[in-house]
């Protein structure tokens, strides 16, 4: 494997990491919304189970797209993690808008706070530090460096 040409190649976030970051932010937005529109309804404003529907559909489709995304993440820097974070994420959705939609209220309350909870954690991930490849890779690339030049000194 290549060494970086420059030492802040490693620390360079990817275009596809700024992808997935615009793609959780957005994600983050959409779902927060959900509890005010749930508040909205439940203070006796009919409207507010119209505008929650249609959150849910906006959130779980962002959602799917965000793992798209992720499965490029995956593929193209080597890092799973945003993936697995999504996919988890994206099931508890998932099964959150069929309890929704069933009236399970005792699934979909407690399962909202906890998607809500996850994709804050997520966008904190995503957001915190650049996402280039994964850090051993060039470690492993450094120390490869290193090798080969002791081995020319």
């Amino acid at each position: 494997m290549a060494v970086p040409a420059r030492s802040g190649d490693a620390l360079r976030t990817r275009p596809s990491a700024w992808v997935l970051r615009g793609f959780v932010t957005a994600h983050v937005v959409a779902i927060v919304g959900q509890p005010v529109f749930a508040g909205v309804y439940l203070s006796g404003d009919y409207d507010g189970l119209r505008l929650h529907e249609a959150g849910a559909n906006v959130t779980t489709s962002v959602g799917y797209l965000q793992l798209i995304v992720a499965i490029v993440v995956w593929v193209r820097l080597r890092r799973p993690g945003p993936f697995v974070a999504t996919l988890a994420v994206v099931v508890a959705e998932t099964v959150q808008y069929f309890a929704g939609m069933q009236g399970a209220l005792w699934l979909h309350l407690p399962l909202g706070v906890l998607t809500v909870v996850g994709l804050v954690v997520q966008f904190i991930a995503v957001w915190r530090r650049p996402a280039g490849p994964r850090p051993q890779e060039h470690t492993m690339q450094a120390r490869e460096a290193r090798e080969r030049e002791a081995d020319d000194a």
